[in-house]
């Protein structure tokens, strides 16, 4: 086991001088998360080092201390010290975006600029007896992939015959270059039905606060993956040595058959990341109940009141406090911009702000969080209205408190500023506003879920509008790093158009800003 050993000139508590103690540092592996946090946690219960502890430390003890600690006495920081690496494959982009919806959350997902996603396949919803709308999600789903394939060697192609290839340069790495240059525009054709694949590492609260939020969603696909990621934490895992410690094991059975059996017991035994930290997580009956009112107090709100017109970026002003919580938690429920919900609220009363946020916290129980759209004062809020494919690059931002509205064509969609010099732009058009009649059609069929099913059919070029509270830090840190030149156009001209905001409404602070102009023409081969 990896060991530093550092010494301190100080003295002991008695003030008697003695021998400086030894510090000790030392990296702990092999050890299930549980086992790993339960000897964590006793470093608040007992003077046992970590090498004592994990030693007289089994995986009943650690049950049985968890299920005392954690689930009747309440202490769930205990969970923190768990951490679990989790891989979900083959899941659609739509659901892995409520995957990754976790502020404490850490992983990777396949990118839309360095993956070919015509191969990838796609998912497709429960229709139940509805061949029809069946027949025209699946013809809907293989026009989009089509033409995703189409427009990405023809931007290929395109880009290629206006960015020669520098002579220092390999052709393998100019091809790749520009290959991802011409992935970034064909990727507003990809559905949000598109198969992905991505990896996280969470400590076990987090994992059950998400498994809880997956099994509330309103999509069934994301209901189910609530429950394959429980059952996969709760469930024997894959163990990437199997193969080889096998060989081992079989190799020490030649020579002594009774030291193999105690080899296998030992290297070959089935391991559960989280047998008892996510075993009780459910869906939230707060978070579905809250959801249902709020919906409807939304729309009664609202009415029939057309969607107002909004700019990419809106720096919004300052609210009271209860102005902010009752249009925050009605946001996320509608397709309305914040401003637009916010006056509408300004001139109902201070009664029916307050019936609003009593709403969101009128089946709040004795174990739940408050709601995300309670994380409220911050001094900067945007209201963004972007394509779904440059959102997906924005939500990776999980300082901001992120309150996101569901995927619709309601607010059109992005057009790449070079389709038209490519002599794509006729069809992209053309298949844009043939999915946007689809999902309308899809939306309005008998079958349940209808208007979710109908999403999956909605291409990231779509706009979607999300609303990202922030601090100064934040805002000066997403400006800088989203603006840079190897970025994608899309969020580039979002955080260019934070910057400029914040700039106008406090010019003594622009100087700190480190930004890409993103008005400078751009080097395709600068990655």
């Amino acid at each position: 086991m990896p060991e530093a050993t550092l010494t301190s000139p100080r003295e002991i508590a008695n003030g008697e001088s003695s021998s400086p103690p030894a510090v000790e540092v030392y990296a702990i592996y092999g050890v299930e998360p549980e086992v790993q946090a339960y000897a964590m946690a006793k470093y608040s219960r007992s003077a046992l080092s970590m090498k004592e502890s994990l030693k007289e430390i089994s995986q009943q003890k650690a049950e049985k201390f968890l299920n005392t600690f954690y689930f009747q006495y309440g202490h769930r920081s205990i969970a923190d010290l768990a951490h679990i690496a989790l891989a979900i494959e083959r899941l659609s982009i739509l659901a892995a975006i409520s995957v990754a919806d976790e502020q404490r959350w850490d992983g990777q997902e396949r990118s839309t600029r360095y993956q070919d996603f015509k191969k990838s396949g796609y998912y497709t919803p429960d229709f139940g007896d509805d061949r029809q709308a069946r027949d025209l999600y699946r013809q809907t789903i293989a026009n989009l992939f089509a033409e995703y394939e189409s427009l990405s060697q023809k931007m290929f192609e395109y880009l290629c015959s206006v960015k020669a290839k520098p002579a220092e340069m390999k052709q393998e790495a100019y091809d790749r270059t520009l290959r991802a240059r011409a992935f970034d525009i064909s990727r507003y054709m990809l559905p949000l039905a598109t198969n992905t694949s991505l990896g996280e590492i969470v400590n076990a609260r987090t994992l059950e606060s998400q498994v809880s939020h997956l099994l509330s969603h309103s999509h069934k696909e994301v209901r189910e993956l609530g429950e394959l990621l429980k059952r996969a934490a709760t469930s024997p895992a894959y163990n990437a040595n199997h193969d080889s410690l096998r060989r081992i094991v079989e190799q020490i059975r030649s020579v002594s058959p009774s030291l193999a059996d105690q080899a296998e017991q030992e290297l070959l035994r089935e391991v559960r990341v989280a047998p008892t930290l996510v075993k009780y997580a459910d869906p939230s009956l707060y978070e579905i109940e809250t959801r249902r009112e709020l919906r409807q107090a939304a729309a009664e709100l609202m009415g029939d009141t057309p969607i107002a017109s909004a700019p990419v970026v809106d720096l919004l002003d300052e609210d009271s406090l209860e102005i902010e919580l009752a249009t925050t938690l009605l946001y996320e429920h509608c397709h309305y911009s914040y401003r637009q919900l916010r006056d509408a609220l300004g001139s109902s009363g201070a009664k029916k702000r307050q019936e609003i946020i009593d709403l969101g916290l009128r089946h709040r129980g004795k174990h739940d969080e408050m709601p995300r759209a309670f994380c409220a004062g911050q001094q900067f809020r945007f209201d963004i209205l972007m394509d779904i494919g440059g959102f997906r690059d924005m939500h990776r931002h999980r300082r901001c408190i992120q309150i996101g509205q569901e995927f619709t064509t309601k607010h059109g969609y992005d057009t790449p500023a070079d389709l038209e010099a490519a002599g794509a732009l006729s069809s992209y058009d053309t298949a844009m506003q043939a999915a946007a009649r689809a999902v309308d059609d899809l939306s309005k069929r008998a079958s349940p879920e209808s208007a979710e099913i109908a999403q999956y059919a909605i291409p990231l070029a779509f706009r979607k509008r999300t609303l990202f509270k922030m601090d100064f830090a934040e805002v000066v840190y997403i400006s800088e790093l989203r603006t840079k030149v190897p970025g994608h156009m899309s969020y580039r001209k979002v955080s260019y158009a934070m910057f400029e905001a914040i700039a106008q409404r406090h010019p003594e602070l622009k100087q700190y800003f480190r930004v890409t102009d993103v008005n400078k023409p751009v080097d395709l081969l600068d990655r």
